[in-house]
């Protein structure tokens, strides 16, 4: 089980509540692209982008780098786990939930 300081989750699920920003993070985790790169592929300003990349980057989603002129932004992949892993153990506890229901509806039954 992964633990993160509450401030953390949050910033990972709120860098994550925005679909733009899931998007880009399907780009950067198939590969490394330039922030320049990004932001041809949104109808918004550049600026607009760089805002998006930065609140990934701050969430610790990924991270970047500099190429001469160029910022090339990468998916963190452990940080994506570490998002998956809270929603899967938050999924076990509700199966748990839904199991004891429907133990107690089974033995009422009886």
């Amino acid at each position: 089980m992964i633990t993160l300081d509450d401030d953390k989750v949050d910033a990972l699920f709120h860098a994550l509540a925005d679909r733009t920003r899931r998007d880009i993070m399907r780009r950067v985790l198939a590969g490394e692209h330039s922030v320049s790169e990004l932001a041809v592929s949104y109808e918004m300003s550049f600026a607009a982008v760089q805002k998006h990349v930065a609140v990934l980057e701050k969430s610790g989603l990924l991270t970047k780098r500099r190429s001469g002129r160029e910022q090339l932004a990468r998916g963190d992949v452990a940080a994506v786990r570490s998002v998956a892993s809270m929603l899967t153990e938050l999924e076990q506890v509700w199966r748990g939930r839904i199991a004891r229901i429907d133990e107690l509806i089974s033995s009422e039954e009886s």
